[in-house]
């Protein structure tokens, strides 16, 4: 009987499996940047779309050939997340509690892959799909639930948490590690283009954590309104006109980083 490790190498030896999930970082580029978009548009008084990934997703659709794109990103991100799930499989790490975290980690970036493909295929079948309403649903079942206020704290910590690492494997350029980078100019712009999308993204998702323990704190589940309340919540501080034009332009700088990462990705 074949191993899961053993089906796992094989499946990272294919070279079509490889360029699928390439493709999944050219889909997070892409997305990135529209996300962006929508941020500064919000920023400098325009734009009534969600600045979050149901948002961008709905701007692919309404372009020419959108449908097909949206399966096509369908298609990379779940090749993504299959390459997430094998990485933690064969995760060979010689410190067991690091190993388990790298699992953890790889486990929880492709369930995440695996939504935004599951709310681009809802979209491509003409189905509606908002984050906001998603994060306010979930807040309100954690709510009903026994010891929910507890549990919502909880979810908006480890959001809080993966801004924080975000943040951290910005500034310390820890995604190096996981990329072939060239030398010269290339790889110097790679890398401050990695550490502002690195910080910038952490920013948001720490916000949205944070809005998640707001909401647990109130009793208001519509406190929870993802990364679209997450980036709205910055316009609404003091210069946040200015944090929020400064993110979204991080997340436009993330978004070409995922493209120079489909090139330079160790896979």
């Amino acid at each position: 009987m074949t191993s899961p490790s053993s089906a796992a190498d094989r499946a990272q030896d294919s070279r079509a499996f490889e360029i699928a999930a390439r493709i999944g970082y050219v889909v997070l580029g892409l997305l990135h940047l529209l996300i962006g978009v929508i941020a500064i548009s919000i920023a400098t008084g325009g734009g009534g779309e969600n600045a979050d990934q149901s948002g961008a997703l709905e701007q692919v659709s309404a372009a020419p050939g959108g449908i097909l794109l949206l399966w096509v990103i369908v298609v990379g991100l779940v090749a993504l997340a299959v390459w997430q799930i094998t990485e933690a499989v064969i995760e060979r790490d010689p410190d067991a509690k690091k190993r388990w975290a790298h699992r953890a980690k790889f486990v929880g970036t492709a369930i995440a892959y695996g939504a935004i493909a599951g709310t681009a295929a809802t979209v491509a079948l003409g189905g509606q799909s908002d984050s906001a309403e998603s994060s306010q649903s979930l807040s309100a079942r954690l709510l009903a639930a026994p010891a929910g206020v507890a549990l919502l704290v909880i979810v908006g910590l480890v959001v809080a948490a993966v801004g924080v690492a975000f943040v951290v494997r910005g500034i310390t350029r820890a995604f190096e590690k996981n990329l072939a980078t060239p030398g010269g100019t290339a790889g110097r712009g790679i890398r401050v283009f990695g550490t502002v999308g690195y910080v910038a993204k952490g920013i948001a998702v720490g916000v949205a954590g944070i809005l998640f323990v707001v909401a647990a704190l109130t009793h208001d589940p519509g406190a929870a309104s993802g990364l679209d309340g997450a980036l709205r919540s910055l316009a609404a501080l003091p210069f946040g006109q200015v944090v929020l034009w400064l993110v979204g332009a991080g997340l436009i700088v993330y978004g070409v980083f995922c493209f120079a990462r489909a090139r330079y990705a160790r896979m």
